[in-house]
C-alpha cells in the first residue's frame, strides 16, 4: 500500500470540498473495491475521504411513488428494509445476494454505483427501474449515468447522495452468479410501470445496458414466451476464464426469461 493522507469527512459539502483541493483523492464509502486495491497498489491516490460518518447520507424513505435510499445505506440494510421489501420486493432481493454477509454489511449502494464494476448487481436495477441518482450538484438520470469500464457520468468533485427509485408495478431481478465472489457473470432486471416495460443486464458487457429488444415485446406481452425468440447480440459481450461472450449472449435471454416469470 502506498502512503496517502486520510480524511474523514464532516459533511457533504467538507468531503466536495477535499475532493476540489485535492486532485489525486479518492472517496471511500464502504471500501469493498477501494481497500483491495489499495493493498494490492493497483491505486496510488494522494488522499483517501472517507465517507462513513456522514449520518445524512444514511437512510430509507418512501418520497411519493420512489423509495429513496442514502448514498452510505449498506447492501444489509437495502435487503432488510421493510420499506424497500412492500414497495420494490426485486430491489431488496438484489441486495440480499450480493457477496456474503461480510459484504453486505460493509458495502454501500452509493459505492457500488460510483464504482460500476461491470459484475455488480445494482446497475441493472438502477437502469432497469429508471432511477436518479442525486449528487451534491445536481440530478442525473441512470440512462445518462453508466458510461463504459469503471467509468460513470460523475464530475471530478461530484459525490453522490441518494438514489431515487420509482416504484414499478411489478419487477424482479435474476442473474448467474460466479459461484466464488457471488459477482453476476449476467444479472438481468426487469421492471413494468404500465405499458413500459425495461430491462437492464448487468455483467455481460463492461457496463450495465438496456436490453430495448426484450423491453420491445414484453411491451405487447410481459410472458417468457415473449422474449423467448429475441437474441442477444455477442458483440461487445466480456469474454473471460469465467464464460465466454457466447455464453453469456445465452444466459442474457435465460436471465430474462426467469425473471419475467418471477414478476408475473
Amino acid at each position: 500500500m502506498y502512503n496517502f493522507e486520510y480524511h474523514q469527512a464532516k459533511s457533504v459539502a467538507d468531503a466536495a470540498s477535499l475532493l476540489s483541493s485535492k486532485p489525486e483523492a479518492k472517496l471511500m464509502a464502504g471500501g469493498m473495491t477501494l481497500l483491495p486495491t489499495l493493498k494490492q497498489r493497483l491505486a496510488k491516490p494522494s488522499d483517501v475521504i472517507d465517507l462513513g460518518r456522514i449520518a445524512d447520507l444514511k437512510g430509507i424513505k418512501r418520497d411519493g411513488n420512489a423509495i429513496v435510499i442514502g448514498a452510505m445505506t449498506r447492501h444489509y440494510d437495502v435487503a432488510t428494509s421493510d420499506v424497500v421489501k412492500g414497495a420494490i420486493p426485486a430491489l431488496a432481493e438484489l441486495a440480499s445476494h450480493i457477496g456474503d454477509p461480510a459484504v453486505r454489511n460493509r458495502g454501500t449502494i452509493g459505492g457500488s454505483i460510483a464504482n460500476n464494476d461491470p459484475a455488480a448487481d445494482y446497475p441493472s436495477g438502477v437502469v432497469a427501474l429508471n432511477a436518479t441518482i442525486i449528487t451534491n450538484k445536481r440530478r442525473i438520470a441512470a440512462d445518462d449515468f453508466f458510461k463504459g469500464l469503471f467509468d460513470t457520468a460523475l464530475e471530478p468533485s461530484e459525490v453522490i447522495t441518494a438514489v431515487s427509485f420509482p416504484i414499478p408495478e411489478k419487477a424482479a431481478y435474476m442473474k448467474f452468479p460466479n459461484p466464488a465472489s457471488r459477482y453476476a457473470i449476467v444479472g438481468v432486471f426487469v421492471a413494468k410501470t404500465g405499458a413500459a416495460v425495461r430491462v437492464g443486464v448487468t455483467g455481460a458487457a463492461a457496463s450495465a445496458f438496456r436490453q430495448t429488444d426484450m423491453e420491445a415485446a414484453l411491451s405487447k406481452s410481459f410472458t417468457p414466451d415473449a422474449i423467448k425468440s429475441v437474441v442477444q447480440k455477442q458483440d461487445g459481450l466480456n469474454s473471460d476464464i469465467h464464460a465466454s461472450a457466447e455464453y453469456r449472449a445465452h444466459l442474457v435471454g435465460v436471465m430474462a426469461r426467469r425473471a419475467v416469470a418471477a414478476a408475473g
